[in-house]
């Protein structure tokens, strides 16, 4: 039900910004909309100097309706939102930008987080897979690759997990909780290979993965979730 209200929500957001023109904007002489702006940054600051987000937002709101071809005002407030954990409002500012450019690093990273977080990863996908071929993070790849996986597209899943497995940098690391106030930095290889065998054991698979997991704990020995997952491939 949630994913489905998201849906509707994007959906209806875009008609209504679509219906409206720039024309029915008041016009201001260049003078005046400078002073209004120096005024609603000034203010934007102050609040954000006073851990005042509400008010924050309501300053950028005035910025975006008078400077719409500055998408710097929209970028704030889609970083203020994801930050204030408001991710579906985060993720609709974040779109609106990406429907203007869409290989805005930040309007991206912001969509792929927010989407995902509210459980639309079908549309959270695509925003990974971009951040990886716009900047070649690796992270990005792994986080393509696992969605993938949790939207059983295995044989997308294995490319990105074989891609990450050749790529992947040596002091490269990613989280995984050890315990509920622990976690464990993991090397970015054996992170990938543990995805692997955990695609493997979804299909069926048992002595692939047991390989993956076997090199993955081979390279992390202190790796407990792929331990885990080695004991349920025996």
């Amino acid at each position: 039900m949630k994913r489905v209200l998201l849906m509707l929500v994007i959906a209806m957001a875009g008609y209504g910004l679509k219906a409206q023109t720039n024309d029915s904007i008041p016009r201001l002489d260049p003078k005046t909309k400078n002073v209004l702006n120096i005024q609603n940054q000034a203010a934007f600051q102050l609040a954000m100097r006073y851990n005042d987000a509400q008010s924050a937002k309501a300053q950028l709101y005035q910025l975006i309706v008078r400077n719409p071809e500055n998408l710097r005002f929209q970028e704030a407030l889609a970083s203020l939102y994801f930050e204030s954990g408001e991710t579906m409002s985060a993720a609709l500012t974040a779109l609106d930008i990406l429907e203007i450019n869409d290989k805005n690093i930040a309007a991206l990273e912001i969509a792929a987080y927010s989407l995902e977080a509210v459980g639309a990863l079908d549309r959270s996908l695509p925003h990974f897979e971009s951040l990886y071929l716009l900047t070649g993070d690796n992270f990005s790849l792994y986080k393509s690759g696992f969605i993938q996986y949790s939207l059983k597209r295995y044989e997308e899943a294995l490319n990105s997990v074989n891609m990450l497995i050749k790529n992947a940098k040596v002091d490269e690391k990613i989280g995984f909780p050890k315990s509920q106030t622990e976690t464990q930095e993991i090397s970015m290889k054996a992170a990938a290979l543990n995805l692997k065998g955990m695609i493997y054991l979804d299909q069926g698979s048992k002595t692939e993965a047991k390989t993956a997991f076997e090199e993955a704990v081979q390279l992390a020995p202190e790796f407990e979730l792929a331990k885990e997952n080695l004991q349920k491939a025996q």
